[in-house]
């Protein structure tokens, strides 16, 4: 059963001693997942027959005004449920800001459309051409198209660097506009980052390029949660101790402002923690539309 945690692994390396081969060791998932390279292989067959299967309900190539001047990336997918839709999911990809797009996720919506919701999921501008403070904004107004295209509540989900984009548009000051905001009904981050901060000692900094301000600034767990925010810290039970602390972290720094909760996915670990969101009667799916 899914379990509720009061602590959880340090990470392998303290804080105030960084360096670059532990970091990007401590970050370093694929490393550490048996047979890694099949989830790799399986994502984009998956998605394309579930976009396939969906026919005239998928909306594809749908272009959102992101800000960045990117026609290529500022654009989303949206499935649409039999009858008229209960509300919208957004569903934000990982990929530590530097790779992948929607067309990998597609069959990941598969679970709410089941249960009545539509689902977006967009693309954004990869790293390096932009960086991290660029993409929170952009990703909210994808948010936005997606609550104009879709009536009723809206419900935010995202996987490892999603899960960080999804966080930070619950934060005080968030750059998505006060009427969507006011419809945001819930916050799943999966495998989330929240604290950008030790990411700044990794290789993949290189194409990041995060500095300490940057890295402090778009740091959900540095920030307070905008009122009425509703956040669910979702992680695998075997995934890397960075990322079981990431999840403790945000759980703890916002869990006495706002409602919150913590949920270690036993057995699970990052690669396939995410994929229950495409069976509509998942602990995961329920906590995304019904909680």
């Amino acid at each position: 059963m899914l379990g509720f945690r009061p602590s959880l692994p340090p990470p392998e390396r303290p804080l105030d001693r960084p360096s670059l081969s532990d970091w990007t060791e401590a970050y370093d998932n694929g490393g550490h997942i048996p047979e890694a390279a099949s989830y790799l292989e399986r994502w984009p067959a998956d998605a394309q027959a579930f976009r396939e299967a969906m026919g005239p309900r998928a909306k594809l190539d749908l272009p959102y005004p992101g800000g960045l001047n990117d026609s290529a990336r500022e654009r989303l997918d949206l499935f649409l449920p039999e009858g008229e839709p209960k509300g919208v999911a957004v569903f934000v990809h990982g990929g530590y800001w530097l790779r992948f797009g929607r067309e990998t996720w597609s069959h990941l919506a598969a679970g709410a459309v089941a249960r009545g919701w539509a689902v977006a999921v967009p693309s954004y501008t990869l790293a390096p051409r932009a960086r991290i403070a660029s993409i929170v904004p952009q990703v909210a107004r994808a948010v936005e198209e997606a609550a104009r295209l879709v009536a009723g509540p809206v419900a935010l989900a995202g996987h490892s660097a999603g899960g960080h984009l999804v966080s930070r548009l619950g934060c005080v000051g968030s750059p998505l506009s006060p009427e969507a905001a006011s419809r945001v009904a819930r916050i799943v981050s999966i495998s989330g980052l929240h604290d950008l901060r030790p990411l700044r000692f990794t290789a993949m900094n290189e194409g990041l390029q995060l500095d300490a301000e940057e890295a402090a600034a778009e740091s959900a767990a540095l920030h307070e949660p905008a009122p009425g925010v509703r956040l669910a810290a979702w992680v695998g039970e075997d995934e890397r101790p960075e990322f079981l602390r990431q999840s403790l972290l945000i759980a703890a720094m916002w869990g006495g402002l706002a409602e919150t909760r913590l949920v270690v996915d036993p057995g699970r670990h990052h690669f396939d923690v995410v994929a229950p969101l495409a069976e509509a009667d998942s602990p995961l799916t329920r906590t995304l539309i019904d909680w």
